[in-house]
């Protein structure tokens, strides 16, 4: 061991210790607010609605202790424990060539964490979701969607590792410009196919129905300046009782896109502010925001790791003594979020103001009053805690708490009246 084995072993007790201490808090916060209903919502959430929400965000969190504890193990048994180097001695005894060697053993280390993930995954979608009345999947859907997901990370993901790969043994000492480049053109052309190509291989998207919905929608879009390709209705409720809406896609391709469960629930002006919503967050060019800052991020990544990949401690304090750029690249995507961990509440707070700047578009473009009524009744539906930690929530909320979020929106409505 080296001195950079000490600071990950520090920083990994640190960022875990911090996880852990937080998820104490949520659920002890979170359990002694369960038997009353917030006053500010006392008239619109139920006394058992509210206790299930507190109970199911207690079961989750408890559901990823566990999970986060078998991954620390799993990080330290391919780093310390020397995993890395013995899964890449595997495959190099097979006598292919470098390239071949190296993405056979990083697949079979992504296969290997998404095996360690399944058991967790199904426990929340046949016990938990279940328990608590969400669960509308079956075992032969879920393991479709299993077998779906690894042929897309297998037929788009390998050929781009392959790429990076290639770029890192062969551009020379900018090499991680251009992978930036690779993978900044790649994240955007799949943000551009998903809503045609990739989206409609999991669920049935349908055109909505010519009707007064339709036409309040396309009045909302047109007063907002938007053009899309379609609203469409998801089939969400084949896997899920959960209710969302969102417009996904880019450029000419962008899609409105409502769960057939938000439509069940909501009525057609909560359906309309919830859309405001998410137009808000496209008009306040959050989008655009979000893309520029994860590219900057993503380039300062790449340049840390062009620093990395040529220092030997990094590798010798990671446990392994026969460095190549495959497993830099690997030991920097399993390391890195030990030590940016500590970042979440800088982004979880320009997440949050995001939020408002999107429900103050909402309320300047639909009834505010609906806004407020549609999210109870999301809250409600989905059983989310109207009582979460502060602390806990400004790291890992990306929305503000209800009552927080409430709050701003009668305030925005009051300005404007």
């Amino acid at each position: 061991m080296n001195t950079f084995t000490y600071i990950f072993i520090a920083a990994l007790i640190a960022s875990y210790g911090l996880q852990f201490w937080l998820s104490a808090r949520q659920k002890r916060h979170v359990a002694e607010h369960r038997n009353q209903v917030p006053p500010a919502f006392s008239s619109r959430v139920s006394l058992a609605a509210h206790q299930k929400a507190a109970d199911y965000t207690i079961t989750k969190s408890q559901l990823h202790d566990v999970d986060s504890v078998v991954g620390m193990v799993f990080l330290l048994a391919l780093t310390l424990g020397g995993g890395i180097s013995l899964i890449f001695d595997f495959w190099g005894t097979f006598a292919w060539s470098d390239l071949v060697t190296s993405l056979s053993a990083i697949a079979s280390i992504v296969v290997l964490m998404s095996l360690v993930e399944l058991p967790f995954s199904l426990y929340q979608t046949f016990v938990i979701e279940e328990r608590f009345g969400f669960n509308k999947n079956t075992l032969p859907q879920f393991f479709k969607d299993q077998a779906i997901s690894m042929t897309l990370s297998i037929a788009i993901g390998m050929p781009i590792l392959a790429l990076l790969l290639w770029i890192m043994d062969s551009i020379g000492e900018l090499w991680w410009l251009y992978a930036w480049a690779v993978i900044i053109s790649f994240s955007l052309l799949m943000s551009w196919l998903f809503p045609t190509v990739i989206a409609p291989l999991f669920n049935k998207f349908t055109p909505m129905e010519e009707g007064a919905l339709k036409q309040r929608i396309q009045g909302l879009l047109q007063r907002c300046g938007f053009n899309s390709q379609g609203i469409f209705i998801m089939d969400g409720s084949r896997r899920s009782g959960h209710g969302n809406a969102y417009f996904t896609g880019l450029g000419n391709n962008k899609r409105i896109v409502f769960f057939d469960t938000l439509v069940n629930s909501l009525e057609e002006e909560e359906l309309e502010a919830v859309l405001a919503h998410e137009l808000g967050h496209f008009k306040c060019k959050h989008v655009i925001k979000m893309l520029v800052t994860s590219s900057i991020m993503t380039l300062v990544g790449f340049a840390v790791l062009g620093w990395l990949i040529h220092e030997d401690w990094f590798f010798l304090g990671l446990g392994v003594e026969t460095p190549s750029n495959a497993i830099a690249l690997l030991l920097f995507v399993l390391v890195s979020p030990v030590f940016t961990s500590f970042m979440q509440p800088v982004s979880a707070y320009f997440q949050r103001k995001f939020e408002f700047e999107a429900d103050d578009f909402a309320t300047q473009h639909a009834q505010g009053t609906k806004m407020i009524s549609g999210l109870v009744k999301l809250y409600e539906e989905n059983a989310s805690t109207l009582t979460p930690d502060p602390l806990y929530s400004a790291f890992h909320y990306s929305h503000p708490p209800a009552a927080i979020r409430i709050a701003h929106i009668e305030e925005t409505m009051q300005s404007l009246a």
